[in-house]
């Protein structure tokens, strides 16, 4: 398997800097110290990363249901990453995954069982293993 490949560029100091994250085929992301403390419009680090745990775990919630006999047809997942002072810097504590999704073929418990199974198991959840809590919450609509 190839790499996927990303880059980052920052330009000045970090009061008034800026930067770009790029992954290598999308769209450059600009960010900024206003854009990741601030609530300024824009986007930051910490998003990133939830967008990609939302996006690995949607993917494999898609294999997970269709192993289980299930028939999925739309996943929304939504990831809210809380970065927390910690001493001189800063630490992800906690990540809150919210899924809801449209599935057929099976129950409630089968889908409960398969959600957290594939929350532990999705790659990005893996490499994001020092964070201290992953919560899930998963919502079954038929």
């Amino acid at each position: 398997m190839k790499p996927s490949k990303a880059s980052a560029r920052w330009n000045g100091d970090l009061k008034r800097g800026n930067g770009s994250m790029k992954p290598e085929h999308a769209p450059e992301i600009p960010f900024s110290l206003s854009t990741r403390f601030e609530g300024a419009q824009g986007s930051n680090p910490e998003e990133v990363v939830g967008a990609a745990l939302a996006g690995c775990f949607s993917m494999a919630l898609s294999l997970g249901l269709e192993k289980a006999g299930m028939k999925p047809e739309s996943i929304q997942t939504r990831a809210e990453v809380h970065l927390e002072k910690d001493g001189e810097g800063f630490t992800i504590q906690k990540i809150d995954l919210v899924n809801e999704t449209r599935a057929s073929g099976g129950d409630d418990a089968t889908f409960q069982k398969v959600a957290a199974e594939t929350k532990k198991a999705c790659p990005l959840s893996k490499a994001l293993a020092a964070v201290p809590e992953i919560s899930l919450r998963a919502t079954l609509a038929t």
